[in-house]
């Protein structure tokens, strides 16, 4: 027998949210069923009773699948059948990952994986808003431990006025687009873009959206109380209170000295704090080093946190010395490689980005074939992150979740200041060449310079920061760290990330690892992160103040003409061979598409012979015939009432024999022939029929008449 259990929300417009569980996938450990309207999401979680021999952290799985069938589509490729998870998918993964991973507890490491599943969708509704929402629901109603519930939504501004989970249409009118994800007491997680809007604007749509999170979390509760799980009980760590204390006496004070060198560089810092690890293994008995090797590095781990936070609390100073404002020293350099269309580096402190622009025509514009989403995309943005730029000694193996995701922060930080009419498809690559603290944030700078050295016409540059957080218990005592190190990333209580021009912020991207943050403390924290990145920016105004006024020569130059949709078919030619020949004879690159009702037509090549050549073959082909204007024609065929001459392409006019020439013709052959070129005069178009009546007599001199002679 089926015990199925329902909870509802209702959003403010009044759209329903349906939580089921109790009716499928019940030999997971937490399932539940999603609806709203025909969106269907299903969400699992199961984890292992154990955790491995070895493990010391959370191993945590999140994975988000979209079927093809929920919109009743077949996917692409020749299986088809969904294969790897594509970015969109990977992307929606990481939101959900971003927010549950902080709430399971710390001492908890039995392999957990939670799947998240779109089995039904329609055009307007955004699964991503809800998926995270699913996912929380699946871990509330199994016996898994779990400081939660949490709950994600999308909030847009649309004229004016804030939106919970907008739907798609709605989603093209806003100017500000975040995801936000946070338990009924704490913000944990936000991301997304807006146009240059204010930090207050932001933090507004910030609350906003927690209003609706608190509502989806008690529903949560709710639901987890009506199906009455019990969470497990379970001992992943072993713990030894006398050694952690030990550790604490002996290791912190030399952590501490260690961490107020402010001269050590990343790699020196890390090796002299791993060798006060290692002297302190050093002097337990060489019986219990291996039995006690786990512990000692956990308690060590924690020595070294406190160390960082304590100095940073209570002196003031950080890792490397600076102040909590202070942004590390920056150099740049544009027009570094000759062979891009535009190039950049951007240095600061231990991170470097080297990145480039690549223009192309609509041809390489990147064809999007989700389940729920079909188009294309003409600004692109790839990072890669290889091993060396953190003195990793593996090989690269391809793109990574990491990779996409800071990749796609850095793209929707670029994309609002690349204006509607520019034609040229852009691709933007950053490679991270050293590391150590916001290489995603270092490609949007790197990467407004190789775009401006591209001579992109962006509407305004863009530069970034990262912001970190130190606090103690209640955050009584905090310190906002602008341009954070990746130590003070990995062992602070934030990451946020924060883009824009000096007129807004394009993007942002935050997680939040301490409970209990105050609005207060985010206000700062973004009005410091508008200081420095206003301080970078003049950096990155001073290497190159505007985009370059012309593109490089090497680049590929667009000519766009627009004409009427009947029009299309005469270009393009039976089965494509007036544009195949027109490409062949001039080297350009033609492409076509209909807009609006209209032909638009992008003529793309290296040089402007190439684009002249085929632009003359097009507008000869698309002209319209005028009465009154002289045209070469060719001579097409021959009639015994005169001849079909060839004005325009595809356009025909008689010339007949009366209109030759002004003495008589007899016949027109002895005169004309088939491919003859001849100046004609285009004397009239019929009204009715369309059909051009030509004269070449009209273009002649005109004979003098013979007076008769007079008799005498």
């Amino acid at each position: 027998m089926m015990n199925v259990i329902e909870k509802s929300i209702t959003l403010q417009d009044g759209r329903v949210i349906t939580l089921e569980t109790g009716k499928l996938a019940k030999q997971a450990d937490g399932a539940v069923m999603l609806k709203m309207g025909n969106t269907m999401i299903l969400a699992t979680v199961v984890s292992a009773q154990e955790a491995g021999p070895d493990v010391d952290f959370m191993p945590l799985s999140v994975d988000y699948k979209e079927k093809f069938s929920a919109i009743g589509r077949f996917p692409g490729g020749f299986t088809r059948r969904e294969g790897k998870a594509s970015d969109y998918e990977i992307l929606v993964s990481r939101l959900i990952d971003r927010a549950l991973r902080p709430l399971f507890p710390d001492d908890y490491h039995a392999e957990t994986f939670v799947q998240v599943t779109l089995y039904s969708a329609d055009e307007e509704s955004m699964p991503d808003s809800l998926a995270g929402l699913a996912a929380s629901a699946a871990i509330a109603v199994s016996d898994i431990p779990f400081h939660g519930p949490i709950s994600e939504v999308r909030v847009a501004r649309i004229q004016g006025e804030y939106v919970i989970n907008p739907t798609c249409s709605q989603l093209k009118e806003a100017d500000l687009d975040i995801m936000v994800g946070a338990t009924y007491e704490n913000i944990m997680m936000v991301e997304g873009e807006m146009s240059e809007v204010s930090e207050k604007e932001m933090l507004d749509a910030i609350k906003f959206a927690h209003v609706a999170i608190k509502e989806q979390c008690l529903v949560q509760k709710e639901l987890a109380e009506a199906v009455g799980k019990t969470k497990r009980t379970y001992c992943h760590e072993v713990n030894d209170e006398e050694l952690r204390k030990d550790v604490w006496d002996k290791c912190y004070q030399k952590a501490y000295d260690v961490a107020r060198q402010c001269n050590a560089n990343k790699h020196l810092r890390g090796e002299l704090l791993k060798q006060v690890g290692e002297e302190y293994m050093e002097t337990l008995p060489e019986e219990e080093r291996e039995a006690k090797k786990m512990m000692v590095a956990r308690y060590y781990h924690d020595v070294e946190k406190e160390a960082m936070r304590r100095m940073i609390l209570d002196e003031g100073v950080r890792l490397d010395g600076r102040t909590t404002e202070q942004i590390r020293p920056i150099w740049c350099e544009v027009g570094y490689l000759p062979g891009p269309h535009g190039s950049a580096v951007f240095t600061r402190g231990e991170t470097q980005s080297l990145s480039t622009v690549t223009l192309g025509t609509k041809l390489d514009e990147k064809i999007i074939d989700e389940a729920t989403e079909k188009g294309k995309e003409r600004f692109l943005l790839h990072y890669n992150f290889p091993p060396f730029s953190t003195g990793e000694a593996k090989a690269s193996r391809g793109v990574g979740r990491r990779e996409i995701g800071h990749g796609n922060l850095a793209h929707r930080a670029l994309k609002r200041m690349i204006p509607e009419d520019f034609p040229y498809t852009v691709r933007v690559v950053s490679d991270i060449l050293e590391s150590n603290g916001s290489s995603s944030m270092a490609t949007v700078c790197a990467g407004t310079l190789a775009l401006m050295d591209a001579g992109v016409p962006m509407k305004k540059p863009v530069t970034g920061i990262a912001m970190g957080l130190i606090t103690d218990k209640g955050c009584e005592k905090y310190a906002v760290l602008s341009d954070i190190l990746g130590d003070e990333d990995h062992l602070g209580d934030m990451d946020f990330k924060v883009t824009g021009t000096v007129d807004g912020i394009t993007a942002t991207q935050m997680d939040i690892k301490v409970d209990g943050l105050p609005y207060e403390i985010l206000e700062k924290a973004l009005e410091q992160a508008k200081r420095g990145r206003l301080h970078i920016m003049n950096i990155v105004r001073e290497t190159l103040p505007e985009p370059r006024p012309e593109l490089k020569p090497h680049a590929p130059r667009i000519q766009t003409i627009i004409i009427d949709k009947d029009q299309i078919g005469a270009v393009i030619g039976p089965g494509g061979k007036i544009i195949q020949d027109i490409q062949e004879k001039s080297g350009a690159t033609v492409n076509i598409e209909e807009v609006d009702n209209k032909g638009i037509i992008d003529i793309s090549a290296s040089n402007a012979e190439s684009i002249q050549i085929a632009l003359n073959r097009i507008r000869a082909i698309v002209a319209r015939p005028e009465e009154g204007e002289v045209y070469e024609g060719t001579v097409k065929s021959i009639m015994p009432f005169g001849a079909f001459v060839e004005i325009l392409p595809g356009k025909d006019g008689l010339l007949h024999v009366s209109e030759i020439d002004y003495k008589r013709i007899e016949k027109v052959e002895d005169v004309l022939k088939e491919g003859d070129k001849i100046q004609v005069k285009l004397l009239e178009i019929d009204k009715k029929t369309g059909k051009l009546r030509l004269s070449r007599k009209a273009l002649l001199p005109k004979p003098e008449r013979k007076e008769s002679n007079k008799n005498n």
